[in-house]
């Protein structure tokens, strides 16, 4: 049997085809004002997306580039900052901000669990010394998701960093309301767009912390980058991915005619049936249910099945590229990227590989068990948009007559 390649991790995800379109436009002069319009175009979009009215720099990188960036920008060597590690990209930043040169002071979470902003608080209240915390939104290695509403409050006092490599365009995001100084994101996941380009909001506090850093920067110097917005031709300093941004400025339309509560909705919904179904399974979720989100939904695979046997036996006989987990959960879980151009059905596909994965196997499934539980939400949804009848026949005959 042929399938088609199906994609279902948390990033790079399925490209609509306006986006896909726009890969085929000519290739166009990065400098001249018809492309500083659409550069502006997306730079007020992500504004929209983020919830800032502050700055947005844009740099032609994967979204590690931004980290690096930001620790590049904000820091000087001997500087001291609290990172949350509570999953594979928690742990990324310790090792970024340790390649700099900066105090690190680790808060441990066990992997699927957020962070207690209480202890946060206490934390950086105990330590004055301490100049900024960094977390990241959405673990995609888990699938956990932080409150950062709460997460700006405990942080208030110190320069606040949010990762939100995979939460932006899937996830509520008000960078200014929350109190999110710096809010680092990329193209590749919610946002529905090719990776290759990722952007930084910058609140006034963090321009001030910008101003005393001393960690040596160039390409990613963020006062180069903010003087070539400034530009009588809006510009990024350097040469940028002029095809990955005319995708993104398709993107970003097609993410704000939809509106983002809509979307958030849209996702929250996508995540509650990706659980259904895997629950559906017989599977164990590795998040508690308060800390999950609408982005990733991470899974144990059953005893004595390897998360790589799983994902290796849905792609040959579905077609359907699912992930393993990172780090120590690699072989342990199975994880479903459901952000950006997503729907139901689509979810049903992925289930119904995962079901034909586990008979491959060898795995105890029942034929149907995840597909049924997202087919009910959607009937119920259906159900629930169309409202009561006005009226009912009281027997088959009256309504065929």
């Amino acid at each position: 049997m042929i399938y088609k390649d199906r994609l279902a991790i948390p990033g790079p995800t399925l490209l609509p085809p306006a986006v896909i379109a726009a890969a085929t436009h000519p290739m166009v002069d990065e400098r001249t004002v018809d492309f500083a319009r659409t550069f502006t175009r997306i730079i007020d979009g992500l504004r929209q997306v983020l919830g800032t009215k502050g700055d947005v720099l844009v740099f032609t990188s994967s979204t590690t580039g931004a980290f690096e960036s930001a620790v590049q920008n904000l820091f000087s060597p001997g500087d001291k900052v609290l990172v949350v590690d509570n999953g594979a990209f928690g742990r990324r930043w310790v090792e970024l901000c340790r390649a700099y040169g900066l105090e690190t002071v680790v808060l441990d979470v066990a992997p699927g669990g957020e962070p207690d902003p209480a202890v946060v608080e206490a934390r950086l209240e105990a330590d004055p010394r301490i100049a900024a915390a960094i977390v990241v939104h959405c673990e995609t290695s888990t699938g956990v998701v932080t409150d950062l509403e709460a997460f700006g409050r405990a942080t208030r006092n110190v320069l606040t960093i949010v990762d939100s490599a995979s939460g932006v365009g899937g996830c509520e995001m008000q960078a200014d309301a929350w109190g999110l100084d710096v809010v680092v994101s990329g193209t590749q996941k919610a946002l529905m767009a090719p990776p290759g380009v990722s952007f930084v909001s910058v609140s006034e506090r963090a321009w001030r912390r910008h101003a005393e850093a001393r960690n040596p920067r160039f390409y990613f110097d963020w006062t180069i980058a903010r003087d070539s917005l400034s530009d009588s031709i809006p510009r990024t300093p350097w040469t940028p991915a002029v095809g990955v941004l005319l995708q993104l400025s398709a993107a970003l339309e097609q993410v704000l005619a939809e509106g983002m509560e809509r979307r958030q909705r849209r996702h929250a919904e996508l995540g509650r049936m990706a659980r259904a179904g895997l629950h559906g399974l017989g599977l164990r979720l590795l998040t508690p249910e308060v800390a999950r989100n609408g982005i990733v939904t991470a899974a144990f695979t059953p005893p004595g099945v390897g998360a790589q046997a799983v994902v290796d036996a849905v792609v040959e006989h579905t077609g359907v590229q699912l992930t393993t987990g990172n780090g120590e959960l690699a072989d342990q879980v199975v994880r479903i990227g459901h952000c950006g151009h997503v729907d139901p059905l689509d979810l049903v596909t992925v289930l119904a590989a995962l079901e034909t994965g586990f008979a491959a196997l060898g795995a105890p499934v029942l034929p149907g068990s995840g597909v049924a539980p997202v087919v009910q939400l959607m009937a119920e949804q259906a159900a629930a948009a169309a409202g009561p009848l006005t009226s009912m026949p009281s027997n088959p005959e009256e309504s065929a007559a």
